[in-house]
């Protein structure tokens, strides 16, 4: 006759067979999270599921220091931990003690976590803004050449201020070299002793948008002596660029408004004083 076990001896052996099993010490899975519940105990219990399975997930209070955002319903993500056994239960599980975002996921926390640094750190402090001057002859503009952002901001001006004097340092917008070129640009505008410099692109996607994300463009913004308006993408994107810049512009239209004197109200202003 076989021998005879107790429940809890069968759940105990099978958790040792997990446990010695090196590939499921340190895993990291991929899938969508569901039934998310963050417990009265610190613990956070959620389902991880794609269109072949699903796995029960729990992180622990210890590991939620870990975890830079708050996990909802539908969230692509890729957990790193344990599979391992619930002995009481006889069920195995993910013991998750890194979470990070997917794909655009990703880059949002990677957006969040320079934020907060770079906030730490006082580079969008208030006390460091400089005010843009109200008269602006000489305007510097960081943008592409071929976009349609310079294209917006010469008609406005033409139609503002004819005499006003545009400056453009042609920079590439999106892509690999993109953030280093930008920071070029906004140093080679600072040395022209310019009035304000508009710095900024049309609307895309947070990857078409991410240079203006990267931190050696915000500390360039930081680091200029001329004032600078950020302007980039539509009204609804956010960018490091635009909490570090003096002023941030909705678009690069409405950066043209803010900097470009209007010459016939200017005119009319002097005669209302007369």
């Amino acid at each position: 006759m076989p021998s005879i076990y107790t429940v809890g001896q069968v759940n105990t052996y099978i958790k040792q067979m997990f446990s010695q099993d090196f590939m499921l010490a340190n895993i990291c899975i991929k899938g969508e999270i569901s039934n998310v519940t963050y417990h009265s105990s610190g613990h956070i219990y959620f389902t991880l599921k794609d269109k072949t399975g699903v796995i029960s997930a729990i992180m622990f209070k210890g590991n939620r220091n870990n975890l830079k955002f708050t996990l909802e319903e539908g969230q692509k993500v890729i957990v790193l931990g344990s599979v391992n056994v619930f002995e009481r239960d006889g069920k195995y599980q993910l013991y998750a003690k890194s979470i990070t975002l997917e794909g655009a996921g990703l880059l949002y926390q990677r957006f969040e976590q320079l934020k907060n640094e770079l906030s730490e750190m006082g580079l969008f402090d208030k006390m460091y803004k400089k005010p843009i001057p109200k008269y602006s002859l000489k305007i510097g503009i960081c943008t592409a050449k071929t976009g349609a952002a310079i294209q917006d901001i010469i008609n406005i001006t033409k139609r503002r201020n004819p005499y006003v004097q545009l400056y453009l340092y042609s920079s590439l917008v999106q892509g690999a070299e993109a953030a280093i070129d930008i920071v070029n640009g906004i140093r080679y505008l600072d040395s022209l002793s310019l009035d304000v410099i508009i710095v900024g692109r049309g609307g895309g996607s947070i990857e078409d948008l991410w240079a203006f994300n990267e931190e050696i463009v915000a500390k360039a913004i930081f680091d200029c002596n001329t004032p600078i308006i950020s302007a980039v993408g539509h009204e609804t994107d956010t960018t490091i660029a635009d909490y570090v810049a003096d002023l941030r512009a909705p678009t690069p239209s409405a950066a043209a408004e803010i900097a470009v004197f209007d010459y016939n109200e200017y005119l009319l202003n002097i005669t209302r004083y007369k």
